[in-house]
């Protein structure tokens, strides 16, 4: 695109490029050994030094480039002075040539939400799950999905040294999502992905009554919707509070920018302004293809279970 790229192909550029960065920051800091682990609510509930380095860098660097911005991180950190070296300011050229979708082009930066999780799937990053773990920035435009970057630090790992790691996929609504070769799963299978770590019996009665035909367990949000998008998995179902904003922002994006959908348990979509509260606590159920009939398997046990936004 010749010209002034739009405010939103700028915030997608600088974020795909923030994003590269903060998914280094998370390699350097696993190869340190010194991981630097807290709990924050339990055992499950994991933050490490990767987590913390990767959002001063991702929030820093975004507001540098747009102070107007509203940037919300997952982890709560203390207000400090961010190291020179965590800053980037670069942005990805191939995003600012795209054209701009016509609803989004005469957007401003006051009216964009960016939701960060720095580390998606940090509890599989300490155990060495390497490609559960994603870096998600996603960008809201009243209260809607419209634009995502999901950074995967370790892709390639398990071809061992010397293997180039980490590719970074991204979307925007009207324009379609690239970094990735599109797949479905066949259509006469099912296969479900729900969490690894987070179950319980409601989780568990959902999924079975998607009648699927296999059951994938992994960690991360933004894993899963990747299951997605690439054809190992036709939907990701989660009847359970647990998922927030800065998990499904991004993801959601990039998924419904290739048709598919992401809702709560009862099909609602989320909101994601800027004083919404965190936590998704109608469960994810997302799907590449046919939502409406996963939507439809729920049981009413799970939804009684369950309460929305």
């Amino acid at each position: 695109m010749s010209g002034n790229p739009a405010v939103v192909m700028r915030l997608v550029a600088s974020a795909y490029s923030v994003a590269e960065k903060a998914g280094a920051i998370v390699r350097k800091v696993l190869h340190s050994g010194e991981l630097g682990i807290v709990e924050k609510t339990g055992a499950n509930d994991l933050q490490t030094l990767a987590d913390r380095l990767a959002q001063q860098s991702i929030c820093a660097s975004l507001s540098t480039r747009f102070p107007k911005v509203t940037v919300i991180g997952e982890e709560e950190l203390p207000a400090e002075e961010v190291k020179e070296d965590l800053i980037e300011l670069g942005q990805f050229d191939e995003i600012l040539q795209k054209n701009c979708p016509e609803e989004f082009r005469s957007l401003k930066e006051e009216e964009l939400v960016v939701w960060v999780d720095p580390l998606d799937g940090t509890k599989e990053y300490t155990e060495g799950l390497l490609d559960n773990v994603t870096v998600l920035i996603g960008i809201a435009y009243g209260g809607r999905a419209i634009a995502g970057v999901i950074n995967q630090p370790f892709y390639n790992y398990q071809l061992g040294a010397g293997a180039v790691l980490g590719r970074t996929m991204w979307g925007v609504l009207g324009l379609g999502a690239f970094g990735f070769q599109l797949q479905e799963v066949p259509g006469d299978k099912r296969i479900v992905t729900t969490t690894r770590s987070h179950s319980n019996k409601v989780v568990t009665d959902c999924v079975n009554a998607m009648e699927p035909h296999e059951v994938i367990r992994v960690g991360g949000a933004g894993n899963k919707i990747i299951q997605l998008v690439e054809g190992r998995a036709s939907a990701y179902v989660f009847a359970s509070p647990g998922c927030k904003k800065w998990d499904t922002c991004a993801p959601e994006a990039i998924l419904h920018a290739v048709g598919g959908k992401l809702t709560d348990m009862y099909g609602n979509t989320y909101r994601y302004d800027a004083d919404v509260q965190h936590m998704n606590s109608a469960g994810v159920l997302a799907a590449l293809r046919n939502h409406d009939y996963y939507v439809s398997r729920v049981p009413q046990s799970v939804l009684q279970a369950l309460k929305t936004d």
